[in-house]
């Protein structure tokens, strides 16, 4: 099959971006039901060489499991998380309240959509629970390694019809591809690239750990409270990179409503951080580089960034270069506009709602 390339190019003009209005968006179903547990995977080994007797994945599922003749599950949707993140941010109103409510591609009443926490994040296993700086020092292989486990032996899935992730899932559905190529019938990243995470993408994580590791209060990840100065500016290395400069100017056009947005998203951030949580998270894509094996990727691959993504920017021009290699890949770069937020895009699902259709189309089995 020739492989093809979708590149939509960024042409707004500035003026008009900041009139456009941002739609309101969609809440929420009142009635959307999940349904919570956890799966202990005993004797997990790392790819550090350390181990853990018993290690916690944490999951929230909606809807119910349809299975074939043979007993397969064949309408199971894994949607991964980002940095930080867990599976509950998937039901917030702009991408629950689109994808998820009755008739909405995602509907719970078709398919079985499995949220992980991924490990150090959430509920699941993470530094924070007692271990401190002495927990595994996990990495992405190990994140998917727990996932795949996570689905075939805690939830009896052998085959996923999706598998989508966002910003650090959007690296983990290029691994997926690569790792697991029989066990998914299609593969929706968003906002990453498939290289090596270098150059700026690499300094501003560096910078979040040296922050951390540098403030002596830190003392070596056996602080008895959190080491304030070094959380304090991760944090606001973290609101930059999440950044979205065109609806940002738009919201806080002068210099005391940006001052003010500053101090209430950092105090946001540092309420709940651990920094040993945060240290682990960030460190623990070390290991990511897809980039030597996307040709074994089988599955159809809709890849959706946006132009106004600092951490993925696209004048690298990483993704035109890379989609060629994926036998199955398109590639869509969003224009920045009132539906684009920066990195966060990849959550409001009513920017790049089109793609995950077209993607279900053409990969629906038998077809």
């Amino acid at each position: 099959m020739k492989k093809l390339l979708i590149v939509v190019v960024a042409c707004c003009a500035a003026s008009a971006l900041a009139a456009a209005p941002v739609p309101a968006p969609v809440p929420a179903p009142a009635s959307l039901a999940t349904h919570e547990g956890d799966v202990v995977l005993h004797d997990f080994h790392f790819a550090s060489g350390e181990t853990l007797p018993e290690l916690r994945l944490h999951y929230t599922t909606l809807g119910e499991p349809r299975r074939d003749a043979q007993g397969h599950v064949t309408n199971a949707v894994m949607i991964l998380h980002g940095t930080g993140g867990d599976g509950h941010q998937f039901l917030r109103p702009q991408f629950a309240g689109v994808l998820f409510a009755a008739g909405g591609l995602l509907d719970p009443a078709r398919y079985y959509i499995i949220l992980p926490d991924n490990i150090g994040h959430g509920h699941s296993s993470k530094p924070s629970d007692g271990a401190h700086a002495h927990f595994p020092h996990y990495a992405y292989a190990d994140m998917v390694e727990a996932q795949y486990r996570l689905l075939t032996q805690g939830l009896g899935v052998d085959h996923l019809r999706l598998v989508m992730g966002t910003s650090m899932g959007c690296m983990h559905a290029f691994m997926w591809g690569e790792l697991h190529a029989d066990s998914v019938d299609a593969l929706m990243p968003l906002a990453c690239l498939p290289v090596q995470i270098a150059g700026r993408n690499r300094m501003w994580r560096r910078l979040i750990i040296e922050a951390i590791t540098t403030d002596p209060a830190w003392k070596d990840g056996d602080y008895s409270s959190e080491p304030a100065v070094g959380l304090r500016n991760a944090a606001g290395i973290l609101l930059i990179a999440g950044s979205a400069p065109a609806q940002q100017q738009r919201q806080y056009p002068t210099r005391d409503a940006a001052d003010a947005h500053t101090d209430e998203a950092v105090a946001a951030v540092l309420k709940d951080l651990d920094a040993n949580d945060l240290l682990y998270q960030v460190a623990s894509s070390r290991d990511y580089d897809p980039e030597a094996r996307l040709g074994e990727i089988r599955a159809p691959l809709m890849w959706v960034n946006s132009a106004d993504d600092f951490i993925n920017p696209p004048e690298l021009g990483i993704a035109e270069r890379e989609v060629g290699k994926i036998p199955h890949g398109k590639f869509v770069l969003l224009p920045v506009g009132a539906n684009t937020h920066g990195h966060g895009t990849h959550t409001w699902a009513i920017a790049w709602q089109d793609y995950l259709r077209q993607l279900l189309a053409e990969s629906a089995p038998g077809g």
